[in-house]
């Protein structure tokens, strides 16, 4: 009699197997995944430094930049049409500057952010000019390829993010800044 019980409880010993088997590959499964959502917000969290950075230093190289940005005939960095300047070789006026820093700032957003945007607008009151800057870039995207993505906006977004119709969400930073004027 006892026999017959150990031949019954060889099979179950198998079986009980299998199922720690299956269990132990879903939750090594579910920690892969868990694992890759973990590095796309790092790399998220990694392009929100890099637009808050760059809109940082474009508002710095605006202050830096007085004799351009608060010049009352000149148009300011907004207007700027960004084309290389060799600033190294020659003395620079303050409009070769701007040039260069414009020219210097969209290859930095270019390379460092997908499907990057930076905008500079002014507001003049009185000898007070206020810049605008703005960086975006298109996150959370599903594809591998962020720069194929750039699409329409999708109706019902708020302000600062843009859902594109390609899947990814545009994201912007934007920090101002103040530049009295030259008296």
């Amino acid at each position: 009699m006892s026999t017959k019980k150990l031949q019954n409880q060889d099979g179950f010993s198998m079986l009980e197997i299998l199922i720690t088997l299956i269990v132990v590959a879903i939750a090594l499964l579910g920690t892969a995944g868990m694992q890759a959502y973990a590095l796309k917000l790092g790399q998220g969290g990694q392009f929100r430094n890099q637009a808050v950075y760059l809109a940082a230093d474009m508002a710095e190289r605006i202050e830096a930049n007085k004799p351009f940005s608060a010049a009352s005939g000149v148009a300011g960095y907004e207007a700027v049409v960004a084309a290389p300047v060799n600033c190294s070789a020659a003395a620079c006026t303050s409009a070769d500057l701007a040039t260069r820093d414009i020219n210097n700032w969209n290859i930095a957003i270019n390379n460092l952010l997908p499907s990057g945007q930076g905008t500079i607008t002014r507001a003049v009151s009185g000898n007070l000019y206020t810049y605008t800057v703005v960086v975006s870039w298109l996150d959370r995207h599903t594809d591998v390829n962020y720069a194929a993505a750039a699409g329409s906006a999708v109706a019902g977004t708020s302000a600062g993010e843009d859902v594109t119709a390609a899947g990814g969400t545009r994201l912007s930073v934007t920090t101002t800044k103040t530049v009295r004027g030259l008296i």
